[in-house]
């Protein structure tokens, strides 16, 4: 079925009772980009005074040439409105980028380079005599604090969505398994604030039941965008097409012109993002061109040499901590200060992973007494408070330290500082043939399941953001993985 585009306003009935309880929610991005506006513009006037002293060490200092007398520190005040108009032509104040990190941290970058560029260009056509230096320093300035108050800014509204205010309420589209798998997802990631308040599957559903927190259903597919142009949905996402027909994307989107409701349409191929797909058009016709995943080649080569590099550097620079450590780990309980285990490599290669040892000598001797108390689902196995645990251990975990002796593995090859989870030979053997592709590249000390959630994620997420990884690797990746486990580890969020 297909949505009908109508020519004239249609009569429906009033919005079911859930939608109308829940109201705009969209308020919220009025007054955030309000103040992302004031302070990106103090950033620029504060930038040009700053670049001011450090160029001529006064603010009296005025331009030459044929705008000869006119101060410096006015000059970035006329500059602030051109620095924002290069922000919103760079799309950092969109609905789909608020709050969305890396691309809004790009789009950033991409505004400063263009602005400063501009400002070169504009000196050189009306003949002001610019300061160089003046101008040099200026750009990294508003950079770093743009970057800075944006990702403040990011952080407030992470935990604002994380108290479930300054979301979108989502209607999402699909069948039932398709709409749980999607609503589970957003479950898990609620900074991205999407808050689905109810959905449309096409059957005869009231309500869905998603591990024991009910979805009403609140429109069929004929009144779906009625429900979202009156009922206080703030976006529809549709996670499966077929349900409401072939052509009702392009019909929705023609009818939410204007509604300030967002069109979002999952992928059905979820693993699949980023520079692993291109559009590439064909006629006309835009067409997704799926990439082959970067295994091998000279971007491996790089990223190898680069770790191995970045590795030696950490262990030279981080050796009297490390000869701490194993101090304490040998006066603390005794045993051997490191443990050892083999776990899976590239490839299915077995090797001997080493780790500071955090557990009572021949803990693994004993895991089948506690492991009735394990808190994961498949092959994984955790315990929050295992008992075979040291007090010393305990703190070693919280902040990943027991995992510094795995730089060496990264040195001798067996590992990278960044990759999926390295698995023992007991959960490789548990494999399906999808999550036997996590084997195709070298197994990491960090990844995507470290930054995610760690301990905490259930089995088959893991294996889905190891998945995810080795499908979509790119340098980029890497950095703002090693950038979130920093937070991660500083934290402690789901180490035990």
């Amino acid at each position: 079925m297909t949505v009908p585009i109508a020519s004239t306003p249609l009569d429906w009935e009033s919005p079911p009772a859930e939608l109308e309880a829940a109201g705009r929610s969209g308020r919220w991005r009025r007054p955030y980009v309000g103040l992302l506006v004031a302070a990106d513009a103090i950033v620029l006037v504060g930038g040009g005074l700053v670049a001011q002293l450090v160029r001529f060490g006064s603010t009296s200092t005025r331009l030459s040439g044929t705008v000869a007398h006119i101060p410096y520190l006015l000059v970035s005040a006329l500059l602030a409105p051109l620095w924002i108009l290069t922000l919103v032509m760079s799309g950092v104040y969109g609905s789909e980028t608020l709050g969305a990190g890396t691309e809004e941290y790009r789009r950033i970058l991409d505004a400063s380079v263009r602005f400063v560029g501009g400002m070169a260009v504009l000196a050189y056509l009306l003949r002001i005599d610019l300061s160089r230096i003046f101008l040099a320093l200026v750009g990294p300035l508003i950079l770093a604090v743009t970057l800075l108050a944006h990702w403040g800014a990011r952080r407030w509204l992470h935990a604002s969505r994380a108290k479930g205010s300054c979301t979108q309420r989502a209607i999402v589209v699909g069948s039932p398994q398709q709409l749980a798998a999607l609503v589970r997802h957003l479950r898990r990631v609620p900074f991205a604030g999407l808050g689905v308040i109810g959905a449309c599957t096409g059957g005869t559903e009231h309500e869905l039941d998603i591990d024991g927190e009910p979805v009403p259903v609140v429109a069929t597919p004929s009144e779906l965008v009625h429900w979202a142009r009156s009922g206080g949905a703030d976006a529809v996402i549709i996670a499966d097409e077929a349900v409401i027909g072939l052509n009702a994307v392009t019909s929705f989107a023609w009818e939410l012109e204007g509604s300030g409701v967002d069109l979002l349409v999952a992928p059905s191929v979820t693993g699949l993002a980023g520079p692993h797909v291109v559009v590439r058009p064909v006629g006309g016709l835009p067409l997704l061109h799926v990439e082959e995943p970067q295994l091998s080649g000279s971007a491996r080569v790089t990223k190898q040499l680069i770790e191995g590099l970045l590795a030696t550097t950490l262990l030279v620079i981080l050796s009297p901590g490390l000869a701490l450590i194993a101090l304490a780990v040998k006066v603390s309980s005794p045993g051997p200060v490191f443990f050892h285990q083999v776990r899976v490599g590239r490839g299915g290669q077995p090797f001997v992973m080493r780790k500071f040892r955090t557990m009572t000598v021949g803990a693994e001797d004993h895991r089948a007494t506690v492991q009735h108390l394990n808190e994961l689902d498949g092959p994984l196995f955790k315990i929050r408070r295992d008992p075979r645990v040291t007090s010393l251990g305990r703190w070693l975990r919280r902040f990943s330290l027991d995992e510094l002796p795995q730089l060496f593995h990264v040195v001798q090859g067996h590992m990278s500082i960044v990759g999926p989870r390295p698995p023992l030979p007991s959960e490789v053997a548990q494999y399906t043939a999808e999550a036997h592709r996590r084997l195709l590249v070298r197994p990491g000390i960090t990844g995507l399941w470290q930054v995610s959630g760690r301990s905490e994620l259930p089995w088959l997420e893991a294996v889905r953001l190891d998945l995810y990884y080795v499908e979509n690797w790119s340098v980029g990746l890497d950095l703002v993985i090693l950038a979130k486990t920093l937070t991660a580890i500083i934290r402690g969020r789901g180490a035990y």
